[in-house]
């Protein structure tokens, strides 16, 4: 597996209720629901396999139809789930929302308690076999002991991704460790102790980051654009305007972006092009995760974001 990168995350099953009037509280709301994959480190690792990448994914599955359902649609896609923990007496991460009849959430139940068997012991157990990968990422829904951990024992190339401004901070102690990161301007703050109101300020938030150790940095503004610097380069890019549809996924296609270009030995401007590409393309469809991704369709939008 020396050419695969392995992800370590979470995965959810996402049970959304969507009503198609307003919500009338501590009553039945006529509407639909709809279950779909979701979880940060699942969506990268998808996102990585529809790019042609070999993709180990580290998580923790229950022992529930959930479970099930998760291994065949990403063992379907040829993603290795060998490590990854399979506890029979636990529920799979779930996901449940409610959103009213604009399709705003109104109400959301979180069940990760299984994350909590992620511990130092099983990445111990799991070591050697990271350590023949490629590269490793890591999401911000590990704890920082276990953050931590990989940090100091990974021999590999090491990205992450931050997830949300809640869980942003675990990573302030590895980011020295990090070959790229890409935050959002919100976690970006949160880390660098700068507040981001244009190209100046995000260029002062990607060099206080860049101090800790940290190889790449790529802070995305949303409809503003990205912010890149490393190896003494600095890059703005403006959004591609995607022709947009769920914005959902779109930070996580811009990592595994990343993570595919460094694999391609591209530079900073050419690797902040491909991850804006991914998430333009991901921001296209209305799944988090755009099957319409794939190697050709990523580098035909790289050469029209050249002109």
């Amino acid at each position: 597996m020396r050419e695969a990168i392995a992800v370590i995350g979470s995965v959810n099953m996402d049970i959304g209720g969507y009503s198609d009037r307003p919500l009338t509280a501590g009553d039945s709301n006529p509407g639909r629901v709809r279950m779909s994959l979701g979880g940060v480190g699942c969506n990268i690792a998808r996102n990585l396999a529809l790019l042609g990448v070999k993709v180990r994914f580290l998580t923790a599955l229950g022992g529930d139809v959930y479970a099930e359902n998760i291994h065949a649609a990403l063992t379907g896609m040829g993603i290795d789930l060998s490590l990854s923990l399979r506890l029979q007496n636990e529920h799979t991460s779930t996901y449940l929302f409610i959103a009213d009849e604009k399709g705003d959430m109104s109400v959301a139940v979180n069940d990760m308690g299984i994350y909590r068997h992620q511990t130092r012991a099983y990445f111990e157990s799991v070591l050697p076999e990271l350590n023949r990968c490629r590269a490793v990422l890591l999401d911000a829904n590990l704890s920082e002991e276990a953050l931590v951990f990989l940090a100091e024992n990974v021999r590999v190339p090491l990205f992450a991704d931050a997830v949300s401004a809640a869980k942003a901070p675990r990573l302030r102690p590895v980011l020295g460790r990090l070959t790229a990161f890409k935050p959002n301007r919100m976690e970006a703050e949160l880390l660098s102790g700068v507040r981001i109101d244009g190209c100046d300020s995000a260029r002062l938030a990607a060099r206080r980051l860049l101090e800790t150790g940290l190889s790449r940095v790529f802070i995305t503004l949303g409809p503003d654009g990205v912010f890149a610097a490393g190896e003494g380069r600095e890059y703005f890019m403006p959004s591609l305007a995607p022709r947009l549809k769920n914005a959902t996924g779109a930070g996580d296609a811009f990592t595994a972006a990343i993570v595919w270009a460094w694999s391609h030995g591209m530079g900073l401007e050419e690797s902040c092009l491909a991850g804006s590409a991914a998430a333009a393309i991901a921001a296209e469809a209305e799944e988090t995760v755009n099957p319409a991704l794939d190697e050709g369709a990523l580098r035909k939008r790289i050469l029209e974001g050249r002109k």
